[in-house]
């Protein structure tokens, strides 16, 4: 039997929901998580083996914009060295064949120097939080990130496109329901159209949760709202089902008729896979969802006519894509493992 470590970062939910999908393809291959906040608990839910010991540095969002960013950067070169620490102990402790790391590089490093066999799983090949003089800092970490990713035995994108080097692109990776569209419908008590608002595992979202309540009131038609507020969020939000945190938000999307979330790049493939009309707006000055919501053809402008994009959004037809991202990735891994 191989043994796994899966090091899943906690920062949001939608690395750990790739991961799963991923695991769900592997046999007799046994895997231990290292994770922690609400990416543990959607683990701990499914019955997997975690140990919840990362405390990441949380953003600072103001009315939807990315404040502080140098900051940020600075409490996470300090919680990376922490993560060295944690991961090298059980990594001495597990002695794995083989370490698989989603944007945890920390872990890698202390792999690569314990020669044991590493894979990468990420879609960012650096970082663009800063501007200006302080820029040098993160400009460095990018560096010294570009030399993990030379190290890694592969480096897994989901993404569709070509291999190049170390880098396999997968397409995108997505969790599988075994339900049909209708049976969740009925699972959930979808009766009406019924819009999805989600904001993932941090509380980085609730402005877009305010906008979009505000913008749907506004609307005149009998429509369902449910918030997924996640992991951190115990406000209850006023005439809507609040389902709070949740482990199976991909079957939610795929029930629903209209998804409203922050730019994850997870949650955006789920929403692609299963043809859900959806509305992205990313955090401001944010670079990746920044980035995520332009590929979708979106801006966080946007906020300010959630009411219009609605409405186009309620009628747009349905445009499923099947993607086989999480079966690729997992035949590269038991390839590599083998």
């Amino acid at each position: 039997m191989k043994i796994l470590d899966f090091f899943s970062s906690p920062i949001g939910l939608g690395h750990v929901t790739r991961d799963i999908a991923i695991v769900n393809n592997f046999e007799n291959i046994t895997t231990n998580f290292v994770t922690g906040s609400g990416a543990a608990k959607i683990l701990k839910n499914l019955d997997f083996k975690v140990q919840d010991v990362y405390n990441p540095p949380s953003f600072v969002i103001q009315n939807g914009t990315l404040k502080s960013s140098a900051k940020w950067l600075w409490n996470y070169y300090q919680y990376y060295k922490d993560c060295k620490k944690i991961s090298q102990r059980i990594l001495q402790e597990d002695n794995p064949d083989l370490v698989i790391s989603d944007e945890d590089f920390a872990v890698l490093t202390v792999a690569q120097n314990m020669k044991i066999p590493s894979i990468l799983v990420t879609d960012v090949l650096e970082t663009r939080f800063t501007k200006g003089l302080i820029s040098f800092m993160e400009r460095k970490m990018n560096k010294s990130m570009q030399e993990i990713i030379k190290k890694c035995d592969i480096v897994i994108l989901p993404e569709n496109g070509n291999d190049q080097d170390n880098i396999k692109r997968v397409g995108p990776i997505v969790r599988q329901t075994k339900f049909s569209r209708e049976e969740l419908q009925k699972k959930f008590s979808f009766e009406k159209k019924t819009i999805v608002i989600s904001i993932g595992g941090t509380d980085a979202g609730v402005f877009l949760i305010e906008k979009a309540l505000e913008s749907i009131s506004k609307i005149n038609q009998d429509i369902e709202v449910v918030v997924i507020s996640g992991p951190v969020i115990s406000k209850k939000f006023e005439n809507v089902r609040n389902l709070g945190f949740v482990d199976n938000l991909h079957e939610l999307i795929f029930a629903a008729d209209l998804l409203i979330s922050l730019a994850g790049k997870s949650t955006i493939d789920e929403a692609n896979t299963y043809g859900t009309p959806s509305i992205f707006i990313p955090i401001k000055n944010h670079f990746e969802q920044e980035d995520n919501a332009k590929e979708q053809g979106f801006v966080f402008d946007d906020i300010n006519r959630l009411d219009v994009l609605i409405l186009e959004k309620l009628e747009e037809k349905r445009n499923q894509v099947n993607t086989n991202g999480a079966k690729n990735a997992s035949d590269i891994i038991k390839k590599l493992i083998n």
